[in-house]
């Protein structure tokens, strides 16, 4: 069922069904240790060659699921706080880290960021997650962690993220879920629109929002990056 039509804010929002999504990442990580590889990213090739050039040393990774990336960084000689809130991949992470030598570098937290941050202000240098924003969480949500990861980093810090957007193949495909989330194959997404990457850009610098595509589909993605004022 496509309704390309809705607007973000429209739509009235299922609480259970964005809550369920967290069962369904439990199975899906349960039932693949290694879904998506070791290999890190793009993303997190590109977030680490500018977290050097700003001179970079602590991480704080959002929805680092089973830890390609948060693994990367760490070899990468980045301290990385990394957060999931699915205790499987947690404690994927974890034994990964423990396997390669990297606990040291890599602290795991099991955490859900529609809560508040578990950190005191200005703790972090930069702030990096792939795909985080455009899972199940409302606008509300959204524009409280993004004032939360403000919060957490150091004055002039980065926030780098991902979102799938509104030019994405799968956009007004499925269940419609209200403001801009649909639901396809028991994954419920959140799509970005110009205008919301720039309403969740209050109190910082929008340095770059990049237009990428990734995997087979293929998928269409917003690179942004900003910067705490």
């Amino acid at each position: 069922m496509k309704r390309r039509n809705m607007g973000q804010g429209a739509g009235r929002i299922d609480r259970e069904i964005l809550n369920a999504q967290l069962r369904h990442w439990e199975n899906v990580f349960s039932e693949a240790e290694d879904m998506f590889g070791l290999e890190p990213s793009e993303p997190a090739r590109m977030a680490a060659g500018l977290f050097r050039a700003e001179g970079t040393k602590k991480i704080l990774e959002l929805g680092a699921g089973q830890g390609r990336d948060s693994l990367f960084f760490a070899c990468s000689g980045f301290s990385v706080h990394a957060l999931d809130y699915a205790e499987k991949s947690a404690a994927t992470l974890s034994e990964k880290a423990r396997q390669f030598g990297l606990s040291g570098r890599i602290t795991v937290i099991r955490h859900d960021v529609r809560e508040p941050l578990p950190f005191e202000n200005e703790t972090f240098d930069a702030c990096y997650s792939h795909m985080l924003y455009c899972m199940a969480m409302t606008t509300k949500e959204l524009e409280t962690l993004s004032n939360e990861v403000r919060r957490v980093l150091r004055p002039r810090g980065l926030n780098v993220y991902t979102v799938r957007h509104t030019g994405d193949a799968h956009f007004g495909v499925g269940v419609y879920r209200g403001e801009g989330l649909y639901e396809t194959g028991g994954f419920v997404v959140h799509f970005f629109s110009g205008e919301m990457v720039k309403r969740l850009a209050k109190g910082y610098d929008l340095v770059g929002i990049d237009e990428f595509e990734e995997g087979d589909l293929p998928r269409k993605l917003f690179r942004v990056t900003m910067r705490k004022r």
